[in-house]
């Protein structure tokens, strides 16, 4: 079983198994965590359980896009998309080593200017 929380762990989480691993380098991504990029992957709603989601405040940081995240302490936890049956889980929360390999970069046409990639995984200028 895979598990995460928050920093100040007020929201936790566990599942049983997710999608490939995906680096996005989006401009929302990158201001939305102050990092190079966002490290994700998918988690099916029906695997997802969430504690403490009274914790939790969300943004629609694009259209049908909301991104949740720890009121207290600001971790985000997830992304969710309107009509999807899966989250975006933020690998950044995670307690436990992840259960899916490195699949590619995503947004690379939106990447820091500063940021230089040093993978051999595959790497798209788009999603």
């Amino acid at each position: 079983m895979q598990q995460g929380s928050c920093l100040c762990t007020r929201v936790s989480y566990q599942f049983k198994s997710m999608g490939d691993i995906v680096h996005c380098h989006c401009q929302t991504c990158r201001k939305a965590h102050g990092s190079a990029f966002s490290s994700v992957a998918s988690v099916n709603d029906t695997d997802f359980i969430l504690e403490g989601s009274e914790n939790l405040n969300r943004f629609e940081s694009s259209p049908g896009k909301f991104r949740y995240f720890c009121r207290d302490c600001g971790s985000q936890i997830y992304a969710k998309r309107e009509g999807t049956s899966h989250i975006i889980l933020r690998l950044g929360t995670l307690n436990t080593i992840p259960c899916a390999k490195e699949k590619s970069h995503i947004w690379l046409s939106q990447k820091a200017p500063w940021y230089k990639l040093h993978s051999k995984i595959k790497e798209h200028e788009g999603f």
